[in-house]
């Protein structure tokens, strides 16, 4: 029997993890079709200047499972650095390190909210914790009362997603905030100062996916990059069921596959599948949606800014949720006498944000800087933008039955993969994408997919929590 031929969609982590593993446990002939003329999607580098930056703020986590861990190090040896996190919050009017600790917190944030947290603190011990409910606000309320979400996690939410935390459900409050609870939040304020730590590669976050791909490649993956894909054809027959169509430049080709693994957003895939999903399923793709947004990079004429890894902005007189220097995450020293400063600005493509240019775009990020008491001391000597249309899933109220409409019907045909963060719709770091690479290339045996080994590994997906 030949070996089954995978066709991934995306070259995002997801992607380029599973070409890498397909390759080295040599499950199957691969072939990757990126979009991008570069692979890492999201989780991507480029340069601004001759300055490698990152699509937004990136950390390879330690608590990344420890083979792949090991596999990124193999990889990179010396350009993957283990580095302390520099990270500040503004709450209230005062920075405070981040990740939390309790001495920071004492010392540098105002004795109204402190004593206004201790409080709901003790109204919850000894009154018990209300009932939980199904929305963002109910959750964080009942865990973390009044003080906490007002002046932090409600703002934040709202700049984020771009909803009223009331109108989020549950789930994205246990998914998205790591110190969902007094408990978890008290875990995170026991943290000494200096414990906080994460890998970071020399050439950017970029260089991870970077790596997964050469690699792969060298293994024997075909890689076809600037390609997009334009319909996901299933024909009949008992092999290479599926026809992927594929375009560059008006270069038109097709590519017959055995499997399909998708990592691009699942209502996308819906869209790309022939013959057409039914109606009440393309319904469902369009009633899930995702966060967008946009990147202003400001290149400044000196060595650096601040000693600050990010900055991070939750109230909403700021427009960007965070501000990152690139140049700090690795600790580079080059280039002398410039510096990069990465400003995320979350927003919907319909707002006026959108469609701003480039200079009035860095105009907010110099306003922004100006109110969170960081002020440029000339003005920045290029802006560069970068838009993304799917950023962060949003888990509005009720989003939950739409999505398991279009799952049940993507994940009913053959032969047919949807995951990775954008497939599954999730909030994962980069770490719980390669870890869904590695577990979906260990279903694959014999050319045949163990659906049911898949499910008991979804299970696992389902308990991540992203990590900031």
């Amino acid at each position: 029997m030949s070996e089954p031929h995978v066709v991934i969609l995306g070259g995002g982590p997801a992607g380029c993890g599973a070409a890498f593993e397909l390759r080295r446990r040599q499950r199957g002939k691969v072939t990757l079709i990126e979009q991008q003329d570069v692979v890492g999607g999201n989780a991507g580098s480029f340069e601004v200047s001759g300055i490698r930056v990152d699509y937004g703020s990136h950390r390879l986590h330690a608590t990344c499972d420890p083979a792949i861990l090991a596999d990124i190090k193999t990889m990179l040896g010396p350009d993957l650095a283990d580095r302390e996190r520099h990270g500040r919050i503004l709450l209230r009017g005062n920075y405070v390190r981040f990740p939390l600790n309790a001495k920071d917190l004492l010392l540098r944030l105002d004795k109204p909210f402190a004593f206004g947290a201790a409080r709901d603190m003790a109204v919850r011990t000894l009154l018990g914790k209300r009932v939980e409910g199904d929305t963002f606000a109910s959750v964080l309320m009942a865990n973390l009362g009044g003080t906490i979400c007002e002046h932090f996690y409600f703002p934040y939410a709202r700049k984020i997603w771009g909803r009223p935390p009331q109108e989020l459900s549950g789930i994205q409050a246990r998914k998205r905030v790591t110190a969902s609870s007094f408990a978890k939040l008290m875990r995170r304020l026991a943290t000494p100062p200096g414990k906080g730590r994460f890998f970071y590669p020399r050439r950017g976050y970029g260089q991870i996916s970077e790596a997964y791909a050469e690699t792969g490649k060298k293994l024997g993956a075909e890689l076809m990059l600037g390609w997009k894909v334009t319909r996901v054809e299933q024909t009949a027959g008992a092999r290479q069921r599926w026809r992927i169509e594929v375009s560059r430049q008006g270069d038109v080709r097709e590519i017959r596959a055995d499997h399909v693994w998708s990592t691009l957003p699942v209502s996308l895939l819906a869209r790309l599948i022939t013959p057409a999903p039914p109606p009440p399923v393309l319904a469902a793709a369009n009633e899930i949606d995702y966060r967008a947004m946009i990147l202003v990079y400001l290149e400044l004429d000196w060595d650096q800014f601040t000693t600050t890894d990010a900055h991070y902005f939750p109230e909403e007189r700021i427009r960007a949720t965070r501000i990152s220097e690139p140049k700090n995450y690795f600790g580079l020293p080059t280039p002398a006498g410039r510096t990069i400063l990465c400003a995320e600005l979350p927003c919907a493509p319909t707002d006026p944000l959108w469609s701003m240019t480039d200079a009035e775009l860095g105009q907010v990020v110099v306003d922004d800087l100006r109110r969170a008491e960081l002020p440029l001391i000339r003005p920045p000597v290029n802006v560069c933008v970068k838009r993304l249309r799917q950023a962060y899933p949003i888990y509005a109220l009720g989003y939950e039955k739409p999505l398991r409409r279009l799952q049940d019907w993507v994940e009913s045909l053959p032969d047919l993969l949807s995951y990775g963060r954008q497939g599954l719709f999730a909030h994962d770091n980069t770490h719980h994408a390669l870890f869904m690479a590695y577990r979906a290339v260990e279903c694959l045996e014999d050319g045949i997919f163990d659906r049911a080994r898949w499910a008991e590994h979804r299970k696992i997906f389902a308990t991540h929590v992203v990590e900031d």
